[in-house]
C-alpha cells in the first residue's frame, strides 16, 4: 500500500499555511489600530495616572515614616495630603495678596514705565520716538485686552465648564494618589504575584528607585526654589528694583521647573524691570543672574541633589524639553524624576572599566606624561562599580548589587 503524498499546495497552487498566516496578520494589524485607538481615547485618564502615580511617590517616604510609627497607611496617608493642602494655601492665603497686589501695581504703571524706557531709547541711540504714539498703542492694547476679558466673562457657560473640568481633574488626581499611597503595599503585592521570583526583585527594586528619586526630586527642588528666591529677593532689594517679591518669586520657581536655562529666561523680566529704572541696576541684575546660575549649577545643586537627581544639566534640560514635547506640562513635571530614576536603576547593571590613559582624558596640558602626574595605574581591566572586595564577593554576576 502506497503512502499518501506529502502535504504541499492546492490546486490554485498557494500553499495550506498561507491563509492562517494572513489572517494572523490581519488580526495582528486589528490589534494595533484597537489599541492605538484606546490610548488616543485614554489619553487625558493615562496622564492623570501618571501625576497621581508621580504624586503617591513623592508622598510615600513621608506616609512610611508615619507608618514606622505605629500609624495606619490610611490615616498617614490622609494626614500627609492635609499637610500638602495646608500648606498650599497657607502660602497663597499669606503671600498670594502681596503677589496680586504689585502685579496690579506694576499692570498700573506699565504706561510711566513704557514712556521712561522710550525716553531712554531715544537718548541712547538718538532716536526721536513719539511718546504719543506708543501711549496710543498701549491704550489700543490694553482696550483689546478688556474686550476680550469681557467676552470671556460673557461666556460664563464656558467658564464654568473649565472650571468643572479641573474641579474633577483635581479630585481624580487626588483620589488615585490616595489609594496609590495608603494602599501601596497592596498594590506592589498583586502586581509581584503575577511575576517569577527573579522579576519581582528587580520590580521592587525599580519601585524603591523610583520612591527615593521622586521624594527626593520634590525636597531637592523646593529647597533650590527657596534659595533661589531669597537670593534674587535679597539683589532686587539691594538694588531697589521694583517689585522685588513678585520678580524672585518668579525667578525661584521658574528657574527649577526649567533645569539650566530657566533662570535665564525667569531673570530676563527682573533684569527689563531693572532697566527701566537706569542702565546700572539692570547690568548690575544681569550680572548677578548670570553668576548665580553659576553658582547654583557648579556649587549649590551638586550638593543638594547628590543623592537624589545626579543628573548632568545639560541631560536634565533634555529630558524637561523631550517631556514637554511628549506630554505638555505635565510631561515636563515628570521627565526628571523619570529620568534620574532610569538613570540610578540602570547604572546597578552597567559594567565599569577602567579607563585607559590617553591625552583627551586627561586635565594637564597635551604632551605631559600622565605617568609621572598620576604615579601610574594599574593595568586596564573590567571593573564594576565598588571595592575589589565586592568585585570578587559577587562573582562576576551583572546583575547582582
Amino acid at each position: 500500500m502506497s503512502t499518501p503524498p506529502p502535504p504541499g499546495p492546492g490546486k490554485n497552487g498557494m500553499p495550506s499555511w498561507l491563509p492562517r498566516a494572513l489572517l494572523l496578520v490581519a488580526w495582528t494589524v486589528i490589534g494595533f489600530a484597537v489599541a492605538a485607538w484606546l490610548f488616543l481615547q485614554l489619553r487625558g485618564l493615562l496622564v492623570l495616572l501618571l501625576m497621581s502615580l508621580f504624586l503617591a511617590l513623592a508622598l510615600e517616604p513621608a506616609v512610611n515614616w508615619l507608618h514606622k510609627h505605629r500609624w495606619p497607611r490610611g490615616p498617614a496617608t490622609g494626614v500627609v495630603m492635609l499637610g500638602v493642602v495646608v500648606v498650599v494655601v497657607v502660602f497663597f492665603s499669606v503671600l498670594g495678596s502681596m503677589l496680586v497686589g504689585q502685579v496690579l501695581e506694576f499692570v498700573d504703571q506699565v504706561p510711566a514705565m513704557s514712556r521712561g524706557l522710550l525716553n531712554w531709547v531715544n537718548v541712547t541711540f538718538h532716536t526721536d520716538f513719539s511718546p504719543n504714539t506708543l501711549l496710543s498703542e498701549i491704550t489700543d492694547a490694553t482696550g483689546l485686552i478688556n474686550q476680550y476679558a469681557s467676552s470671556v466673562a460673557e461666556n460664563a457657560w464656558g467658564a464654568g465648564t473649565t472650571l468643572l473640568v479641573l474641579l474633577f481633574n483635581g479630585l481624580t488626581v487626588a483620589l488615585f494618589t490616595f489609594y496609590l499611597t495608603a494602599d501601596g503595599p497592596r498594590f506592589r503585592r498583586t502586581i509581584c504575584s503575577v511575576l517569577p521570583p527573579r522579576t519581582q526583585r528587580e520590580v521592587l527594586r525599580a519601585w524603591e528607585i523610583a520612591i527615593s528619586k521622586t521624594g527626593g526630586y520634590i525636597y531637592s527642588r523646593a529647597l533650590l526654589a527657596l534659595i533661589a528666591t531669597l537670593a534674587h529677593y535679597l539683589a532686587l532689594a539691594v538694588l531697589d528694583v521694583h517689585y522685588a517679591f513678585a520678580l524672585a518669586l518668579w525667578v525661584g520657581v521658574l528657574s527649577q521647573f526649567i533645569p539650566t536655562i530657566g533662570t535665564y529666561i525667569g531673570g530676563a523680566v527682573p533684569v527689563l524691570v531693572a532697566l527701566m529704572q537706569g542702565t546700572w541696576p539692570a547690568l548690575w541684575m544681569l550680572v548677578f543672574v548670570v553668576l548665580y546660575q553659576q553658582f547654583e549649577n557648579y556649587l549649590l545643586q551638586p550638593r543638594i541633589t547628590a543623592r537624589t537627581l545626579d543628573m548632568h544639566p545639560a541631560v536634565a534640560f533634555g529630558a524637561v524639553m523631550a517631556g514637554a514635547a511628549i506630554m505638555g506640562a505635565p510631561g515636563a513635571l515628570l521627565a526628571l524624576p523619570a529620568g534620574a530614576s532610569l538613570q540610578a536603576f540602570l547604572s546597578v547593571y552597567i559594567r565599569r572599566y577602567q579607563v585607559a590613559e590617553h591625552p583627551l582624558l586627561d586635565g594637564s596640558e597635551p604632551g605631559a606624561d600622565p605617568d609621572a602626574a598620576e604615579g601610574g595605574r594599574a593595568p586596564a581591566g573590567p571593573q564594576r562599580r565598588g571595592s575589589s572586595a565586592r568585585s570578587s564577593g559577587e562573582g562576576g554576576n551583572p546583575t547582582s548589587g
